[in-house]
């Protein structure tokens, strides 16, 4: 398949060096003449250390040249730049076969990402979300990796997910592309609360009741905006969640240890070097709890953390705190 992967930070160059490795035609696309040139040049991204560049794989500046003749489009910028990568893309393919892999909420509408596509190219059916537990450094190493490739289109879906797998990248269908959504954007507010937890060295009981209790309120809002119950027991629920909240590749679990070593969020950010999608994720799906009178007691203390000072040990105190009831 002729694939144009929009984005070359972490996640869309490992899906390049994926999928290229599985024989398909991938054209690498980066707004950056400049690290276009060097990442030509080099074949090795400062996101991916040690990983090299397939020969096979084209890199380019140029957005209309990147998508001509390509089959498949996707988009693999941040979910703040969803927007702003998929407007181009539509004025030069009417009716692209689309899918993303951004985790979170619009900053500025609390909008999911198929919402913006919506937004982009109203009535398209051949659009759909690609998520799961997958560290970018692993899939960009072949280590073996399972992710669920969602769509309103069951059959849109399925034909990808046919077309994407591999030995390697197994990908799995869905028609639940709310629900495969939310579990890849509050997954990552859990796993702020869990990296507070491991930086106070709580320890492992604590941890594990944070992600258990973390995917008791991702399924309560999940179902609450429209997903399916079983879509969180799966890959992009309970398989995302426990990855991010555990694994040391996470960046988001990276700010909850920092937090919790005292560090102000912007400095922890700083340190981070690469976007934290579950920052921006807290406020929002607070705000879509609140409107669907949701309780999310774990989002709210990372809230708090996160935009009202609130010090970590005493967030952790609170949840704790909190009267006992029936599981």
């Amino acid at each position: 398949m002729k694939i144009a992967i929009l984005g070359a930070g972490a996640w869309g160059t490992a899906l390049a060096t994926s999928l290229a490795g599985s024989r398909h035609d991938v054209v690498l696309w980066t707004r950056n003449a400049g690290d276009c040139a060097a990442l030509a040049r080099d074949r090795t991204s400062r996101y991916l250390p040690g990983v090299a560049l397939p020969a096979s794989v084209k890199v380019d500046a140029d957005l209309a040249s990147s998508l001509k003749g390509r089959e498949a489009v996707i988009i693999a910028t941040a979910t703040a730049g969803l927007r702003d990568t998929a407007k181009p893309v539509a004025a030069i393919v009417s009716s692209p076969a689309l899918l993303w892999a951004c985790k979170g909420f619009e900053s500025s509408t609390r909008a999911m990402p198929h919402e913006v596509v919506a937004d982009i190219l109203p009535g398209a059916q051949q659009v759909a979300v690609l998520s799961g537990p997958s560290f970018a450094l692993e899939v960009a190493r072949g280590q073996p990796t399972a992710l669920v490739c969602a769509s309103s289109d069951a059959r849109f879906a399925a034909s990808m997910a046919g077309s994407l797998n591999s030995s390697r990248l197994r990908i799995y269908s869905s028609a639940d592309i709310v629900g495969v959504e939310l579990g890849g954007a509050l997954k990552n507010v859990i796993a702020i609360a869990a990296g507070i937890s491991d930086g106070l060295q709580l320890g492992r009981n604590a941890r594990a009741a944070l992600v258990t209790r973390g995917l008791a309120e991702i399924t309560r809002l999940g179902v609450a905006m429209g997903g399916k119950p079983e879509t969180f027991a799966g890959l992009a629920g309970v398989g995302d969640l426990v990855l991010t909240c555990t694994g040391d590749l996470s960046r988001n679990r990276a700010v909850g240890v920092g937090l919790a070593q005292g560090k102000p969020l912007d400095a922890v950010l700083a340190e981070l070097g690469h976007v934290s999608e579950g920052v921006a994720s807290a406020r929002a799906a607070l705000e879509h709890a609140r409107a669907r009178e949701v309780e999310l007691p774990i989002a709210e203390a990372v809230c708090a953390v996160l935009f009202e000072g609130l010090a970590p040990r005493e967030a952790v105190q609170q949840l704790l705190a909190r009267d006992p009831r029936a599981e």
